[in-house]
């Protein structure tokens, strides 16, 4: 989330022009950066809420950026809220 947040700032502040030009720096082939950039279509409240996940350590991550990719994909944000919540409760997140 963090990554998209900071490539979404150096489109914004035109630092770079494009999302090709964005995806030379970042190193990233350009359909890996939409996947990233779509991150941003997440409502406000599941942006901070995955900014903030406690840190882990070991094994799998308990979510993934793929398993947030269909909830970025849904443009409503009460129906994004209901998808993470789910995905959330399944993931046994303790802190939400």
């Amino acid at each position: 989330m963090a990554l998209a947040i900071h490539f979404d700032h150096a489109l914004a502040s035109g630092r770079l022009r494009s999302q090709a030009d964005l995806a030379r720096a970042g190193q990233v082939r350009r359909d890996r950066l939409s996947q990233i950039m779509n991150l941003c279509n997440l409502a406000p409240d599941l942006q901070e809420e995955l900014l903030f996940l406690k840190p882990y350590f070991s094994g799998r991550a308990p979510i993934t950026e793929r398993e947030i990719r269909p909830i970025a994909a849904e443009p409503n944000w009460e129906k994004q809220r209901r998808l993470f919540a789910k995905l959330a409760g399944s993931a046994k997140l303790s802190d939400r």
